[in-house]
Formats: C-alpha cells, sequence, structure tokens
C-alpha cells in the first residue's frame, strides 16, 4: 500500500510503485509526504506547511523554526527578517546601517536614521548639538554643560569663540553687560541683583560722566543744570525753580523789612550763601552790604563769604557760641570765689571787749564760722598790759591788741 498522506499528497493511493515515493503537495516532504520542505514550517492549529517567506536580505537562511522566526542577521529584526533593529536604519538590499547619534542615542527613525531620544543635554540629527542653555565643553571632551547666562540678564544661550576657554553668552538684555551678562551697563545700577536705569531726571551728561549714576546704590554723578540731590530732583542752594518748574534759575536778592538775602555766585561754582537778617541786620544799606561783602560786577567774582558754604558757617557760628559759654562760665566761677573770699574775711571770730574803770571784761565771743575752734582765744597765759595801756592777748598763732 502506498499510505500516503491526506494532507501533504496527491493522493492516498498515489505513489511510486518501485520506491513507494508518494506525489508531494508544494511544501511538504517525505516518503509519504507527511513533513514540511525546506522553507516551510508546520502551522502548530492545522499542522499544515506554511512557506517561512524569509526576507532574503534580512534573513542568513531561507529556513525558520517551528514558530515560522527565520534567522535574522546583525542590525535585522521582526518575524521574517525584513525590519532594522534598534540602533539601526534603512533596510536596503544588504542589510541595516547602524544610526549615527555619536554615542548620545540608542535609536534612531528606521527609514531617515534620525536619532530619537537625544541623552546628556543634546539634540540634533544626530544629536551632535547641544540644547539651548547649554554649551559644548572641551573638558570633558564633547559633553554639553549649562550656560553660565542667566535668563534674565540675557538670552540664556552661549558658546566658546574661538581661542578662548570660557563660554561667552550671546546677547545681553538691555541694561547688562559683561562677559557672563553680570554686570550692569553705563545708565544703570544693581538693585537687588537686577539692573535698574538710572532715575536723575534728565539732569546728567553720560557723554561727560563715565557712569550716570553710582552702580551700587544708584545715586547720581555730576548733576547739571544747578540741580543737586540722590536723584538730581532739586536745585542747588542759591537756586530756584522756574515758573513752569523745569529750571533752575538763580534767586534774586529781595531786601525787604523782614529779611534780606544776599547771594553770590561765581561762573564754575555751583554753592551760593545766603545770610538772613539773624547775621546782616535788616537796617543795613545796599550801600554798606556792599562795603562788607565787596563783591565786584565786571567779572562777578567771588566774595571772601561766597566760598563759605552753609555748615562752615554754621560750624563757625556754634563755636563762637561755646567760647563765649564757657567766658561766662569763668566769669561768673571767678566773681562767686571771690565774694566767698570776701564774705569769710569779713566775718572773722571777733571779741567785744568792755574797759571799765578798773579792769578790763570780755564781754561776748562772736563767730559767723560754726564749728570754729577759739580755743587759742580763751587762753590767759601770755597776756598783759602794755606801759602805753594797751592789752595784748597773745595766742601760739595770733596777737590780738585792744
Amino acid at each position: 500500500l502506498c499510505n500516503c498522506s491526506s494532507v501533504g499528497s496527491a493522493g492516498v493511493s498515489e505513489c511510486n510503485r518501485t520506491t513507494g515515493q508518494c506525489r508531494c503537495l508544494a511544501g511538504y516532504a517525505g516518503l509519504r509526504c507527511e513533513s514540511c520542505a525546506h522553507g516551510f514550517y508546520p502551522e502548530q492549529d492545522t499542522q499544515r506547511c506554511q512557506p517561512c517567506a524569509c526576507s532574503p536580505t534580512g534573513s542568513s537562511s531561507a529556513q525558520c523554526d517551528h514558530s515560522g522566526k527565520c534567522q535574522c542577521k546583525v542590525g535585522v529584526t521582526a518575524l521574517k527578517c525584513d525590519q532594522c533593529s534598534d540602533g539601526y536604519y534603512r533596510f536596503n538590499e544588504t542589510t541595516c546601517e547602524p544610526c549615527q547619534c555619536n554615542n548620545h542615542s540608542q535609536t534612531c527613525d528606521s527609514s531617515t536614521g534620525t536619532c530619537l531620544n537625544c541623552q546628556e543635554n543634546t539634540e540634533g540629527d544626530h544629536c551632535e548639538l547641544c540644547k539651548e542653555g547649554f554649551y559644548r565643553s572641551a573638558h570633558p571632551v564633547h559633553t554639553c554643560q549649562r550656560c553660565p547666562c542667566s535668563t534674565v540678564a540675557s538670552t540664556g544661550t552661549c558658546r566658546i569663540q574661538p581661542g578662548e576657554t570660557v563660554p561667552r553668552c550671546d546677547q545681553c538684555k538691555t541694561g547688562y553687560t559683561g562677559l557672563n551678562c553680570n554686570q550692569c551697563d553705563q545708565g544703570y545700577y544693581n538693585s537687588d541683583s537686577i539692573c535698574v536705569r538710572c532715575r536723575c531726571n534728565g539732569n546728567v551728561d553720560p557723554a561727560r560722566s563715565p557712569s550716570v549714576c553710582r552702580p551700587d546704590s544708584g545715586e547720581c554723578i555730576g548733576c547739571l543744570y544747578h540741580t543737586a540731590g540722590f536723584h538730581c530732583e532739586r536745585c542747588e542752594e542759591g537756586y530756584t525753580r522756574d515758573t513752569e518748574g523745569s529750571n533752575c534759575t538763580r534767586k534774586e536778592a529781595t531786601p525787604g523789612p523782614e529779611t534780606r538775602e544776599f547771594t553770590t555766585s561765581a561762573p564754575n561754582t555751583t554753592k551760593a550763601t545766603s545770610f538772613s537778617t539773624a547775621v546782616l541786620n535788616s537796617t543795613l544799606s545796599p550801600t554798606t552790604l556792599q562795603t562788607i561783602f565787596p563783591v565786584s560786577s565786571s567779572d562777578n567774582s567771588t566774595s571772601a563769604f561766597a566760598d563759605v558754604s552753609w555748615t562752615q558757617f554754621n560750624i563757625i557760628i556754634l563755636t563762637v557760641i561755646i567760647i563765649v559759654v564757657v567766658l561766662l562760665m569763668g566769669f561768673v566761677g571767678a566773681v562767686y570765689m571771690y565774694r566767698e573770699y570776701q564774705n569769710r574775711k569779713l566775718n572773722a571770730p571777733f571779741w567785744t571787749i568792755e574797759l571799765k574803770e578798773d579792769n578790763i571784761s570780755f564781754s561776748s565771743y562772736h563767730d559767723s564760722i560754726p564749728n570754729a575752734d577759739v580755743s587759742g582765744l580763751l587762753e590767759d597765759d601770755g597776756n598783759e598790759v602794755a606801759p602805753n595801756g594797751q592789752l595784748t592777748l597773745t595766742t601760739p598763732m595770733h596777737n590780738y591788741k585792744a
């Protein structure tokens, strides 16, 4: 009996009468057509032989395993070896090409080769660029480091210029300058780590001053147009706002019954000294003022008092007052000491002596000095009547005669 496979042969009883070889269908092999031919595999459910259909380009053999998976070349994957594996792209007639991602990515687009998911702060088709805000450093080699540029003071991007080793910010924002945009530009000052424009009310000239205001405090430097103050917001001494409130004009001398102002100025001075009637009596005439404080009308030269500022004038007045007070106190103290001395001299102890016909008696003892020691005055020894009728009181320290 032929006994051919009912599935794999053309007929159950159709075989070679000499060898017994059955006539197999496509994909089957064996004496009785019971197994799958080369390039086919048995389907698990029906056990029918199915073609492997391995890609001739991506597979190393036309044969597949019992699950139908082909044997793929390097860089090729999939069941039929017709796709590039991770890290490879461009499935062609020979094989898949490896991705060119500069070791910053493991995957790329299988058709174009564009790198996907670039790592270590890189970007680009082949991860060859640094992300925005990073620069390529030489140490470590070809690594992307963050730019030392603040997004507040600059665009945040930087690069290393040829011949330099440190990065330079690409563009500073308005008001900032320096290699890393960490300094305030001219006309700006640092206020809590932020550069703020100097506020000088238009009374400074940037061309004449190296900086409009101090970079640490914002105080205006070189106020013009007879202005003064932290922000050049007020007029100098001797100047006042005009009727429009925009310019500082010189004060005019306006003598009156109560106050009289005397102002002197020079072409190159910005200070004016005013004297009120507390110093110059209102009764002084302009001629007297001109005599005391001569001012030349031809060349507008500054008088001696014009060079004295209000602060110096006040210091001089205060010094004179202190000296006068000290002298008065010394005088009062001297008078007091002198009067004390006279009172002690006039109030010295004394005796009241009565002279009678046959004897002398001491009626009373007076002493204006409390707790005075009068023991010496009461001694009787050594007292005698002189031939001339005078009584001499002799004490160890004093002689009193009556």
